[in-house]
């Protein structure tokens, strides 16, 4: 475990989100956890939403009393108010079990969270958010006063309140884990953990003990039970960070630890180093027969990389590498599709490469796939297969373009 220099004393960050927080029993027990925790000597900041469902009625309230013409800025500043009670209250009963605390509010001259002006879904700054709450909360943690410090919630450099947006108390979270050289990072909500699935969907999921970011992030829009994408981007590879459960009432217990981060900026690489090749099964129902799909990727398994896979109703195209087992590869698919009613035929296309294109911010950078499109048809350059995955872009092109596609699709992202 990373360890501070303040005397090696562990420091943790804990964030609350509503379910948490949502009457005075679950009040209680959140912050007697933190009480217990911090009179062991660690040094902790509590970061904390809305009460329960605080903002969805200050928002309702707010937006059917105005005839929907509120502008977001005076959204933005009633909705901050959920979070602004909430520190205030965990500050208050924080004390009164004998915890030195203090609330931070988006009002303070000590206010860490700065943000552009995009209110109601505003971007912090991250090198400013740094240097404050590093010369701010900081010392305020080392001297073993606990800030309480509002989620979701920013302010601009002007000193306007803006809102984070979706996941914004995990952003908060996540900013401040980093900025303060945290041992770890608890995230306590109404879940055991990450789970296989949504409980709301799945009668009995199970708790993940652990998951990579990037994997974490193909469910961070599928429901609740999962941390949003954006908040995702601002978790740093150095933090350590836990899911717990509420109802514990303890800040030691198991969860699922989250590592690793989210790769920077938008790029573009070559994923498979070696040629691939495209099969396209056509046929007839070839959707509704799960063991021909099973038996076409299992064959191009036992003899290359399976690249990718795409499907509809009548079609199936396999992505794979190519090597010098690819002969026998296609006459093995060939006979898989003669053994079923449901696939007729096949063609095959060979040399192409397969680019990746990744990065923060892909989901919010409307247009992109058709600014690469359109980038790589100007050149005449083909597309043969393009998939969408989680917060990636899959494309082939001809192997011997490669080079040149991957320069366009580079100036593409840069907007030039």
């Amino acid at each position: 475990m990373k360890q501070n220099n303040e005397k090696n004393r562990k420091r943790i960050v804990v964030k609350f989100g509503g379910s948490s927080l949502s009457d005075h029993e679950r009040i209680l027990r959140a912050v007697t956890a933190v009480a217990e925790e911090a009179k062991k000597g660690t040094q902790i900041a509590v970061i904390v939403s809305a009460m329960g469902k605080t903002t969805d009625t200050l928002f309702h309230a707010a937006k059917n009393s105005s005839n929907g013409k509120l502008h977001k800025k005076d959204l933005d500043e009633i909705l901050a108010m959920g979070e602004r009670t909430s520190i205030r209250i965990i500050a208050a009963a924080l004390k009164a079990q004998g915890v030195d605390s203090r609330y931070v509010d988006p009002h303070d001259a000590e206010w860490p969270i700065i943000t552009d002006d995009l209110f109601s879904d505003a971007n912090p700054i991250l090198d400013v958010c740094y240097e404050r709450a590093e010369q701010n909360v900081l010392p305020l943690v080392e001297k073993g006063i606990i800030p309480v410090i509002a989620g979701f919630v920013g302010r601009t450099k002007d000193n306007r309140v803006t809102t984070l947006g979706r996941g914004g108390s995990d952003t908060t979270a996540f900013i401040l884990a980093k900025a303060l050289n945290v041992d770890e990072l608890i995230l306590v909500t109404d879940a055991e953990g990450i789970m296989s699935a949504d409980p709301k969907v799945i009668a009995s999921p199970q708790r993940l003990p652990q998951i990579d970011v990037s994997t974490l992030v193909g469910l961070a829009d599928s429901g609740t039970k999962f941390i949003h994408r954006k908040a995702l981007r601002y978790k740093d590879a150095s933090v350590k960070v836990r899911v717990i459960k509420h109802s514990h009432g303890n800040l030691n217990v198991e969860g699922t630890l989250i590592t690793g981060a989210l790769s920077g900026d938008l790029d573009v690489e070559l994923a498979n180093p070696s040629s691939g090749m495209s099969i396209t099964v056509v046929g007839k129902g070839v959707s509704e027969n799960p063991q021909v799909i099973k038996e076409l990727a299992e064959t191009v398994k036992n003899h290359a990389k399976l690249l990718g896979l795409s499907l509809n109703y009548d079609s199936l195209i396999l992505y794979a590498s190519e090597n010098s087992n690819s002969k026998v590869l296609l006459e093995n698919v060939h006979d898989v599709i003669l053994s079923h009613e449901e696939t007729l035929a096949m063609s095959v296309r060979m040399q192409l490469a397969f680019l990746k294109i990744k990065g923060v911010g892909l989901e919010k950078t409307p247009g992109l796939t058709g600014r690469i499109s359109e980038a790589l048809r100007v050149n005449r350059i083909n597309i043969f297969g393009l998939m969408t995955i989680t917060s990636s872009i899959l494309l082939f092109v001809d192997w011997e373009e490669k080079e040149k596609a991957l320069k366009l699709v580079k100036d593409a992202l840069k907007g030039d």
